[in-house]
């Protein structure tokens, strides 16, 4: 007769290094929690679900450790089966030895490599999507640009059934800044990439006229597409506002004749590359959804796919972590120089990294930027590093890449869209809603009652993981099976919400004046 199965313990220890563990539900005072070759521990407080209890007495200013690295400093003593968290947690210096590119280890490549249904353009890229996107040059034609997208919502579409839609990408920038400076290129190199994405069929590019960034040297710098696909319009040389949206109906209308033509074929998983995002993280993110994510990110890389791991302020005190596999020394130079940078950015402005976690991270059960950033590198797998990018820049490298980015997630996940991004995976614990157009967004849950609350916007539940229902691995199994199925075309939800019209939003650096 087998036996039933052993409920899961009420908390995780992640490492036998660990003098905290997480709480799998809510821990109540007097419970005893018995956890690896350790003495039981007698909870002395409440302890929300997904919070660290103490497992072991803490002296103030001892490390506090979690996932085998140390997260911070106790602020006062701590003893066993008391609450950690920010009334008794620091935040410290990262404390991982550089040691770049000692972890490198090549990928071995898939012995058959998968594939997924994408549109193949004209110049060998693959889109995931089929759009047309009308694209503002500033934020002076944004209201026009959406005029005319929205002339093409609901029953406009119904002649042209392999078009997934018209997108207005616009913006709060274009004028008001230097002619030459950092923010004007930063702002050009995002525009080009969305305008070049193949899951664009065709763009038109709108205009006021008098703004700083001019729609010729922005156009004249674009990819070439087939003729009728690439068009421009300015509002002034129109004749205004009402000229300008007829002008850009007649265009749209061209173009979506030649782009309800595409149809789907079977193209290398080398043409995928996946942005990777975590927002409104908890506890249980660096647990289940992130690692679960990493190994999705694994399979994607073995059979010949890219991901952008992105978010610098949120690898802040885990970048040990990826310089150690970094492809060369280089890459991970060039990883230090971009942390180092936003250390001087952030104590410009009167601010420190720390200052990252955010209410709801914190109400989930994150201390520290350290936590939170050791959690959130796990979503990049364990392959190695190939390549450090600015902002926007184009990805060109295989395998795992990191782009510079801010930890907001719209700046974040426009960068990497620009860069060619043509699938987002966004792990969330609180519930993120963000949705993104062109390119489809997945979001995977870290626990379960989340999931379950928030059904009609979550896309994968990784909760098993923290209940034991699964492991790590069989859920990174099953998201990339969800991974290639959304590539080929299968709607995500929130598509199917009909989200991601307004969550283009480049990184604004310099002066506005």
């Amino acid at each position: 007769m087998t036996s039933a199965p052993h409920p899961p313990a009420p908390a995780l220890q992640l490492s036998a290094l660990d003098n905290v563990a997480v709480a799998r539900q809510a821990l109540v005072p007097g419970q005893t929690l018995a956890l690896g070759a350790g003495p039981a521990v007698l909870v002395r407080e409440p302890i929300p679900s997904g919070h660290k209890v103490a497992l072991q007495p803490i002296a103030a200013g001892q490390p506090v450790y979690k996932y085998g690295q140390r997260i911070g400093l106790a602020s006062a003593d701590i003893a066993p089966g008391q609450h950690v968290h920010v009334h008794n947690l620091a935040m410290a210096g990262s404390d991982g030895a550089q040691q770049p590119g000692l972890g490198y280890v090549p990928t071995v490549p898939a012995e058959q490599a998968l594939g997924f249904e994408g549109y193949l353009r004209p110049d060998g890229r693959v889109g995931t999507r089929n759009y047309l996107g009308v694209i503002a040059s500033v934020n002076c034609s944004a209201t026009v640009c959406r005029h005319i997208a929205d002339a093409f919502k609901g029953e406009a579409l119904a002649a042209y059934p392999h078009v997934d839609g018209v997108v207005a990408i616009t913006h709060g920038s274009g004028c008001g800044m230097g002619g030459d400076g950092e923010g004007l290129a930063l702002l050009q190199r995002t525009l080009r990439g969305y305008a070049n994405h193949p899951n664009f069929a065709g763009v038109l590019v709108i205009g006021l006229g008098c703004e700083v960034n001019q729609i010729a040297p922005l156009v004249s710098e674009m990819a070439a597409r087939p003729a009728g696909l690439l068009a421009s319009l300015t509002i002034q040389d129109e004749g205004g506002t009402r000229e300008t949206i007829a002008a850009g109906k007649a265009l749209l209308h061209t173009m979506l004749q030649q782009a309800n033509q595409a149809r789907r074929q079977r193209v290398p998983l080398s043409h995928l590359t996946v942005g990777l995002q975590c927002g409104g993280s908890d506890g249980y993110s660096g647990i289940s959804a992130n690692p679960v994510l990493g190994a999705a990110v694994d399979l994607l890389v073995r059979h010949g796919g890219r991901a952008i791991l992105s978010e610098t302020p949120e690898i802040y005190g885990a970048e040990h972590l990826l310089t150690h596999r970094a492809a060369s020394p280089e890459v991970a130079q060039r990883l230090m120089q971009r942390v180092a940078w936003w250390e001087r950015y952030a104590a410009l402005h009167g601010g420190d990294l720390n200052n990252n976690p955010s209410p709801g991270n914190k109400a989930g059960g994150i201390t520290t930027i350290l936590e939170k950033s050791l959690g959130a590198v796990a979503k990049a797998g364990s392959t190695g590093l190939m390549e450090v990018l600015e902002y926007a820049q184009p990805v060109q490298a295989q395998g795992l890449v990191f782009m510079d980015t801010p930890g907001y997630d719209p700046v974040s996940a426009t960068g990497q869209v620009a860069g060619g991004a043509n699938l987002i995976c966004f792990t969330t614990g609180r519930g993120s809603t963000y949705g993104c157009k062109p390119t489809p967004s997945l979001k995977l849950a870290s626990n379960t009652p989340m999931f379950q609350r928030m059904s009609l916007d979550m896309d994968f539940d990784c909760g098993g993981v923290v209940d034991g229902r699964q492991t790590v691995l069989e859920a990174g199994e099953q998201l990339f099976a969800l991974m290639l199925a959304t590539a080929s075309g299968q709607r995500s939800k929130s598509e199917d919400n009909g989200l991601g019209d307004n969550e283009f939003l480049p990184w604004q650096l310099g002066a506005v004046m």
